[in-house]
């Protein structure tokens, strides 16, 4: 056995090293990747371009390298480019958003939305090139159809979504976080199975031209953390 492989508990581990960086290259490199994350915002409008569909692949991939308890991934990613089904999954987002604005919502929900200038039009969904529906899996089903336990499912797939989002804005892509509630809609229009739950909708495409988004403030350090030194 190489003196990089190691069996703990009767299961292979191999040995780990990570990038090392000087403190100046670490404030360069943190700082640079700070303003391109900064520039990211929410679009609701989108180009009708095509994104290759290699790029959303990796776009996947990249999510799928995030951490989960057990090491049990508990995602699925579907990534829908036919037309056909965003059209039906428009139709479906914009029925249950009608009831959102028209009853569901409270008027301060309402009121903390009106300066992203939303409404239960959903046109994004069909313009944009690809939507990407992740699934949680609630519980593992094996190959008969037996349930097994996934641990920390809502941790370990918000963790995957963060990083397909920061990957999608590396890419040059945009997107936007939607979550018609509620979502079982997405689990029958994709004929998805039953230990699966949408957990979040994700239009991906370049920006259109004319795109606006609001312009908002982000709260500044003080305001998010605390140090303890």
């Amino acid at each position: 056995m190489s003196l990089k492989e190691k069996i703990i508990n009767g299961f292979r581990h191999i040995s780990y090293a990570s990038k090392q960086f000087s403190e100046e290259e670490m404030r360069r490199i943190s700082s640079e990747f700070y303003l391109q994350m900064d520039s990211r915002r929410s679009v609701r409008h989108f180009s009708e371009k095509e994104v290759p569909e290699e790029v959303i692949k990796n776009l996947i991939k990249i999510a799928g390298t995030a951490p989960s308890g057990a090491h049990k991934q508990p995602w699925k990613f579907c990534a829908i480019s036919n037309p056909e089904l965003k059209s039906k999954i428009r139709e479906a987002a914009e029925a249950e958003e009608k009831e959102n604005y028209n009853g569901r919502m409270s008027d301060r929900w309402l009121k903390d939305l009106a300066p992203l200038a939303t409404d239960a039009k959903k046109e994004f969904l069909e313009i944009a090139p690809w939507l990407i529906v992740v699934f949680k899996e609630v519980y593992e089903l094996d190959e008969n159809e037996e349930k097994h336990t996934n641990y920390y499912v809502n941790e370990s797939v918000g963790i995957a979504c963060g990083m397909l989002i920061t990957a999608i804005h590396q890419a040059g892509l945009v997107t936007l976080t939607h979550t018609p509630s509620p979502m079982n809609f997405l689990a029958d229009i994709l004929n998805r199975p039953k230990n699966e739950r949408a957990f979040l909708l994700l239009p991906v495409g370049y920006a259109a031209k004319d795109a606006m988004v609001p312009d908002l403030e982000r709260k500044n350090l003080e305001e998010i953390s605390e140090f303890y030194k």
